[in-house]
């Protein structure tokens, strides 16, 4: 369980292919408080610590989170945004984030506004996901308000600390983003898809 407040960025150092696997080496300056099999968020995705080396670890991506997310996409010297499982009694700053990703999405404009920036997301809606105005939504692991929503895009405003601390900064125009929509929306559709 995580809460989309980002902790660190991570660059990755190499990718290794394994059969239908992508094993991913990153260094990041929380590595040396890492644990081998703890759950780490990697741009949203929840993925397991095999290894630590110094202050790189290293982390498998199975081909079922490969088609469900962008980490195929990724290359050595990107940057991740990465988050640890949060602690019991912790406060939750974000919304509730599962760490498992419902689909991509890409970005389709960028609105610099004196100071923030308004990024606008359009995803496949045969998927059934959606947002609501105000809700949450999980962008690439950052916990976001839903600015604009419509029926398969929505917008998010970012302020100034969230984007010099995410990849955010990073992001362009037509670059794929993971998505992964509010638990408690997800499961109240549901719910109503039961009773039709």
């Amino acid at each position: 369980m995580f809460t989309g407040i980002i902790e660190d960025l991570g660059t990755i150092e190499k990718i290794e292919s394994d059969g239908g696997n992508l094993h991913f080496t990153l260094k990041t300056s929380i590595t040396n408080e890492l644990k081998i099999d703890q759950s780490v968020a990697h741009n949203g995705v929840c993925l397991t610590v095999v290894a630590i080396d110094g202050n790189r670890y290293t982390v498998t991506a199975i081909q079922e989170t490969l088609n469900k997310t962008n980490l195929g996409l990724l290359k050595e010297g990107d940057i991740v945004n990465i988050e640890r499982a949060m602690k019991l009694g912790d406060r939750l700053d974000g919304h509730i984030v599962q760490g498992h990703v419902d689909q991509t999405a890409i970005c389709t404009n960028i609105l610099e506004q004196d100071g923030s920036w308004v990024y606008t997301f359009e995803y496949d809606e045969k998927l059934s996901n959606i947002t609501i105005e105000k809700g949450s939504i999980t962008v690439n692991g950052v916990s976001l308000t839903v600015v604009d929503s419509k029926i398969n895009s929505f917008s998010v405003a970012i302020i100034p600390y969230t984007y010099n601390h995410t990849s955010f900064k990073e992001l362009k125009v037509k670059d794929s983003v993971n998505l992964e929509f509010d638990v408690i929306g997800k499961y109240v559709k549901r719910l109503n898809e039961l009773r039709n």
